[in-house]
């Protein structure tokens, strides 16, 4: 790994937290001088999915991994990281309004680009990374059921390996064992790029590990919907582990360690491949888009809210204790008819979302962070945001406050039969209760919406995932080692 740069003068490290803060939320700028510190991939104020303001340093639990405050010269690796990004003469313009083509080239200054892979995730913590951690580029979905034979000390030492894999990799180390041949070496040219690694037990994992006690109702199956065309074969699951970095290749590696490391212990039941915006994409703070085109993310619940963590973690004294500031995570993949949608003409898609396309606000003005105006009617009466419309059905306010806090991943895998798109949504979101959260929403928009003409759900699963682990333990340990 690379040495820290050395610092000619030292700034105030800004922090922040909250009640729900993670441990280890500290951000320290190992940025160019003159420019602000934030983790890679948003602007101040940034959430996932969520509008433009609101604190994202609360609970993001990320950091620079130089630990500097103010560098003035670039480290050895990050000059040979410029000088191959300087061919890239079509690279998007970032946050910075164009400093990341001019450091490319310049010797005087750090290049940005190296922002986005020296930033890093905590795997220590109050709740797990990859929850509240800003949308990142890359994603992999993955589930395993154990082994034949496996059971409570298998899963055990399964999750130990785990463990201490996540908190290499997620550090920008190499997978533990590296002199032995245990890592691939996919990743050895980059920094932690943003990578989490975040774990959850399905029903079925306590019923092979003989913790029927200790399940929570919270992972009772989902209810069925009348719109669901399911596949068991990519539906649910033993564990699951969710991959986000904003770099493909650190992301790849750290997929092929979680499997090589699950060893005799478990086997792959699905796996799931997703993208997002890369970080520096737009030239202003922006929510992500779907691959319809819509922004999407607008509504999501905000780590400034005050409610926020009772909605989105399992709050502690509860009956499982294991499951203290975890959080339950429903997963869909959501197939998007792109050709008919795309043949709609401008002002029915919106009309079917509720939202103008071009910047997310709703139909009745204003703009995206604008409340929507659920009760104003047009010339004729009706009300302007369309009664079976997408965004007025999933609203807060029409589900007796249920909401969740989405993160999910678009993907693409290639053509069906018939040559259309196989792709869409992996919807991903976070709840303290699936029965106050995604189920409720879901129920309303399986009786009525509009965008459901255009979106098959394919695939379905639910995962309890723990608290964050404390130094020295492992994911899952109050659970396993109890």
């Amino acid at each position: 790994m690379a040495k820290k740069n050395p610092v000619a003068k030292k700034k105030r490290t800004a922090t922040a937290s909250s009640a729900g803060a993670d441990q280890g939320t500290t951000v320290r700028a190992g940025v160019p001088a003159g420019r602000t510190s934030r983790p890679s991939g948003t602007s101040p104020g940034r959430e996932p999915g969520a509008g433009h303001d609101g604190d994202r340093a609360e609970h993001d639990g990320r950091r620079d991994r130089t630990g500097d405050r103010d560098p003035v010269r670039p480290s050895r690796r990050r000059i040979i990281t410029a000088a191959g990004s300087a061919g890239a003469a079509g690279l998007a313009l970032g946050a910075a309004g164009g400093a990341l083509a001019r450091a490319a080239v310049s010797p005087e200054t750090p290049t940005a680009l190296t922002t986005v892979g020296s930033t890093e995730a905590m795997f220590h913590g109050k709740h797990q990374a990859g929850i509240t951690t800003p949308l990142q580029s890359r994603g992999h979905l993955v589930a395993f059921d154990l082994a034949p034979g496996a059971g409570r000390k298998e899963a055990a030492a399964l999750l130990r390996r785990w463990s201490a894999l996540a908190a290499a990799l997620m550090a920008g180390k190499p997978a533990p064992g590296a002199g032995t041949g245990a890592d691939t070496g996919v990743a050895l040219d980059a920094g932690p790029s943003s990578l989490t690694l975040t774990f959850g037990f399905g029903r079925t994992f306590f019923d092979r590990t003989g913790l029927t006690a200790r399940r929570p109702a919270g992972l009772d199956p989902l209810p069925a919907f009348s719109s669901d065309q399911l596949d068991a074969r990519r539906s649910n699951g033993d564990l699951w582990v969710q991959i986000g970095a904003n770099d493909a290749l650190v992301a790849f590696h750290a997929l092929r360690a979680v499997q090589r490391t699950a060893g005799d212990a478990a086997r792959l039941r699905w796996q799931m491949d997703g993208f997002n915006r890369s970080p520096g994409a737009t030239d202003r703070p922006m929510t992500t888009r779907n691959l319809m085109g819509q922004v999407d993310g607008t509504n999501n619940p905000r780590p400034s809210d005050p409610d926020f963590d009772r909605r989105v973690f399992v709050p502690r004294g509860g009956e499982h204790d294991w499951l203290a500031d975890g959080s339950y995570a429903v997963v869909r993949r959501i197939r998007m008819l792109l050709d008919p949608w795309e043949r709609l003409p401008l002002t029915k898609q919106e009309r079917i979302i509720g939202r103008r396309k071009s910047d997310g606000a709703p139909l009745t003005g204003g703009s995206e962070t604008t409340p929507l105006g659920l009760e104003k009617l047009d010339a004729d009466g009706r009300p302007v945001i369309p009664a079976n419309a997408h965004s007025r059905i999933s609203a807060p306010e029409q589900n007796q406050g249920a909401a969740m806090l989405r993160r999910p991943f678009s993907y693409h895998d290639g053509s069906l039969p018939d040559g259309s798109p196989d792709a869409g949504l992996l919807f991903v979101c976070w709840q303290a209760d699936p029965l106050r959260g995604f189920v409720p929403v879901q129920r309303k928009l399986d009786r009525g919406d509009a965008l459901s003409e255009f979106v098959r759900h394919e695939a379905s699963a639910l995962f309890a995932v723990p608290g964050g682990p404390a130094e020295g333990e492992y994911v899952g340990q109050r659970l396993l080692d109890a």
